[in-house]
Formats: structure tokens, C-alpha cells, sequence
């Protein structure tokens, strides 16, 4: 697997300190999404105002997990989750337009299928998303299926206090 999620002892450093028990939990199901799916590269929640709230790869600055392309300490490495989620709000942007302009009501899913990859995008809740970034040889009904057992567990407790709770620890890490 190519992934770059915290585990073991990253996990606990990165999110473990002050954290409220639902953001633990939210940590806790992104890790086990990277981990046990294979092909997933890259993870990111984002809120509804397109700010990053959860990541498979917080606060990497200048190291590059397996699979990623370093560039340099400013920039991150090349396919970060901070990239994704920038790349997952405009998506989820344009994808709630377009169903707006078809009276398609809500955009539940969105997949986009490249040479290189593989990128999902699913709404959890108030506007809130879910992107995956994988790679191209990825199972996609099984990284489709995942995703939707994490918005099941997640769309319910991400309320806006934890919303708040996990940018500024996300904004935190990244310092």
C-alpha cells in the first residue's frame, strides 16, 4: 500500500494531545481507512468552505511518504493531502453546481478515473467532504464502499464544534 497515514506512534504524537474523544475517533477511522484499503494514496476532509480538516498526511512539510514525489519544504510533497483538498473543494464545487443547473438535487458521489490514479469524492455532511486520492490499479467498488462506511460513522459527529476542533488541529500540525 501506498499511504501515507499516521500510524502507530505518528498517530498518537500527531493527533493524541488535547484532542476531544469524537476528533480521536475521527483520526482514528481515516487511519484504519488508509491502512486497510489498498491503493489509497492520499486522504483529506474538507469543509464546506473548502478548508482541510482531517489528512492522511498532516503537517508534512518536507518528507515524502512510499509512493510520493518530495519536492521541497515549502511546497510539500507532490499529491499532499493539503493538494487534494484544494483539488476536492473545486470538484465538489463544480459537481454541486452542474446538479444544481440539471435539477439533480444533492451530489452524492463523484469519481474520476485518470491514467495515473484514481480520485473520489464524497459528501459526508453540511456540505462537508470526503476525497481519496488512489492509484491507478486501485478496486474501486472497494475503495467506493470504504468511503462510505467512513461518512456513515463520521457524518453524524462532525458537528460544527469538532469542525472547529479539527482545523485549528490541523493548523497546528502544519506550524
Amino acid at each position: 500500500m501506498n499511504a501515507q497515514a499516521p500510524t502507530g506512534t505518528q498517530a498518537s504524537t500527531s493527533y493524541g494531545r488535547g484532542l476531544s474523544s469524537q476528533a480521536r475517533n475521527l483520526h482514528w477511522l481515516l487511519t484504519n481507512l488508509v491502512d486497510e484499503v489498498p491503493g489509497i494514496r492520499s486522504v483529506a476532509v474538507v469543509s464546506s468552505d473548502g478548508l482541510l480538516l482531517l489528512a492522511s498526511d498532516p503537517g508534512l512539510a518536507d518528507e515524502a511518504g512510499p509512493g510520493n514525489n518530495a519536492t521541497n519544504a515549502t511546497n510539500g510533497p507532490k499529491g499532499s493531502s493539503a493538494d487534494l483538498a484544494t483539488i476536492v473543494s473545486g470538484v465538489g464545487s463544480l459537481t454541486k453546481g452542474a446538479a444544481k443547473l440539471m435539477d439533480g438535487g444533492d451530489v452524492k458521489q463523484t469519481m474520476v478515473a485518470m491514467d495515473e490514479g484514481s480520485l473520489f469524492v464524497m459528501s459526508i455532511s453540511d456540505g462537508s467532504l470526503l476525497g481519496v486520492h488512489a492509484t491507478p490499479d486501485c478496486d474501486m467498488s472497494v475503495i467506493a464502499y470504504h468511503m462510505a462506511l467512513f461518512v456513515g460513522r463520521a457524518g453524524h459527529v462532525l458537528t460544527p464544534e469538532l469542525r472547529t476542533e479539527l482545523r485549528q488541529s490541523m493548523e497546528n500540525a502544519s506550524e
